[in-house]
């Protein structure tokens, strides 16, 4: 627990400390996420996406087979849906029909809980009679505990447990199970994926790409709703931030419409950026804004800083390198009736803050009077590289500075490694500046992109200093003599 920088508080905590006394290391995962919220200082992800198959334990034998398939799937790679069924013990009592509902509520806790399988039965000896099939891992050895047995004599049930013979078929066992029952013992088991629409999205390992058809094709048989599902086959490194992937199942339609923050986006997959795990972020950044305030959105993809801010009220300058993601953005402003709102732009991220982000901010700044509340904001959400291109702010501008409260707010991205993920995105980005941020910046964890791998957000005013040179004369000629070349935006109309 002192590797995943758990506080001493938490292990001498009563409560944590009775329900893992006699508990697995495996099993500590899960009390530590009940808990989780109610014990301050603890909070606690439990990845759903991911878990082990751990070496069976005695008390785990008795319920082992109602949540296995039948052990000769291992090693399946072509889905053979029949060779899944198997047939468990369990444990029924037979009562009255007209009170099985009432035995249902008394012994809630006792009763089969199992998404898929009936909890009662028909009774093949007796059409007055219903068997409740009961949870075997609550009914050792088949018998009935004190507690249940005085419910039982309430209702004027023999409380004899009987054994039924259940069918289990592949259709009522979890993602989870059928993928653990099939990939080599031991091996991890991936059945988490980031959903796009119809599109089922995974990041497949190596030792998972043998049955790569078989697991996308368990996905679309559990998760309605999907139709199509994609593996990753390449990192996202190349200059539109798209990635090489391949169809394990299903139709091979990659156009989809997405919903995010209560705004509706459509897009290609295979050519566009799209990563549902930031749509916090999105909201958080957007959330920052307030109705007439300015965005400069540098890249933009499909626009989700972007559309939300127009929707808000704001004046927003989006841009995108990648001309498929620019035919997107231009597509969804219109779908959400923000064509009006938003100029949009097709260039290099460099060359849109040398062009239209100077121009604008070389008229707007010096108008801005302490009194007013407009603020900037330049949003740069292109973690691999955004951070090379802070260089651009310095001496961005030729004047005098405006008033501190109006000096433009820079939202970056970037990922790291590093032991202190804030302090290496702070001195990269210091570096890029040319200057200290130290008291002026604050950092924001967006997310764990892989071991060892995180996300964050540095935000900070320019400082005055970065942003502004004096002018000369021949300096003066030549940013005149840029912004005259004409870095106009593409009408939405085109």
């Amino acid at each position: 627990l002192w590797r995943f920088g758990y506080s001493a508080r938490l292990l001498k905590t009563n409560h944590f400390r009775t329900a893992a006394s006699n508990t697995s290391f495996p099993a500590v995962w899960t009390v530590l996420a009940q808990y989780s919220g109610k014990i301050p200082g603890l909070f606690v992800v439990v990845k759903k996406n991911t878990f082990f198959t751990m070496p069976e334990t005695v008390e785990d034998k008795a319920d082992l087979e109602l949540y296995s398939p039948h052990p000769d799937v291992r090693g399946m790679t072509l889905l053979n849906r029949e060779a899944f069924k198997r047939t468990v013990v369990v444990p029924v009592l037979k009562v009255k029909r007209e009170i099985v509902h009432t035995l249902l509520k008394s012994l809630k806790h006792t009763v089969l809980q199992r998404p898929g399988l009936k909890r009662v039965v028909e009774d093949p000896e007796d059409e007055d009679s219903r068997l409740v099939i009961l949870d075997p891992q609550k009914i050792p050895e088949f018998s009935l505990g004190e507690s249940e047995q005085e419910v039982l004599k309430q209702l004027d049930v023999r409380p004899e447990v009987s054994k039924y013979n259940l069918e289990l078929t592949y259709e009522n066992f979890k993602s989870e199970e059928i993928l653990r029952a099939v990939l080599p013992e031991g091996q991890e088991v991936t059945s988490g994926f980031s959903r796009v629409g119809h599109i089922a999205h995974l990041n497949l390992r190596d030792h998972q790409l043998p049955y790569r058809h078989l697991i996308g094709q368990v996905i679309i048989d559990k998760n309605p709703g999907i139709t199509c599902v994609v593996n990753k086959t390449n990192i996202i490194d190349s200059t539109y931030r798209n990635f090489q992937m391949e169809v394990l199942a299903g139709e091979s339609k990659l156009v989809t419409k997405v919903k995010e923050n209560n705004i509706a986006y459509e897009l290609d997959f295979s050519k566009v950026y799209w990563n549902p795990r930031l749509s916090t972020e999105h909201g958080r950044i957007v959330e920052l804004l307030k109705p007439g305030d300015v965005l400069f959105d540098v890249f933009a993809g499909i626009g989700p800083f972007a559309i939300p801010a127009a929707k808000k009220k704001c004046s927003v300058f989006a841009n995108d390198l990648n001309p498929e993601s620019y035919n997107w953005l231009l597509h969804n402003c219109k779908l959400n009736k923000v064509d009006n709102k938003i100029k949009v732009f097709n260039m290099d991220g460099r060359d849109f803050l040398l062009g239209p982000v100077r121009e604008e901010l070389s008229k707007g700044l010096p108008i801005l009077k302490e009194e007013q509340k407009t603020s900037f904001h330049i949003v740069m959400n292109l973690p691999a590289l955004a951070i090379e291109f802070l260089d651009v702010f310095r001496h961005l501008l030729v004047g005098e500075p405006c008033s501190t409260a109006g000096l433009p707010t820079v939202h970056c991205y970037g990922f790291s490694k590093h032991d202190d993920p804030a302090k290496d995105i702070q001195e990269r980005a210091e570096a890029s500046l040319g200057t200290s941020l130290d008291g002026r910046c604050s950092t924001y964890l967006v997310r764990n992109v892989a071991p060892n791998k995180e996300m964050l957000c540095i935000s900070f005013r320019i400082p005055a200093d970065v942003l502004y040179k004096r002018p000369c004369p021949e300096e003066g000629k030549e940013q005149a003599s840029y912004v005259a070349r004409g870095f106009q935006a593409t009408p939405l109309a085109v």
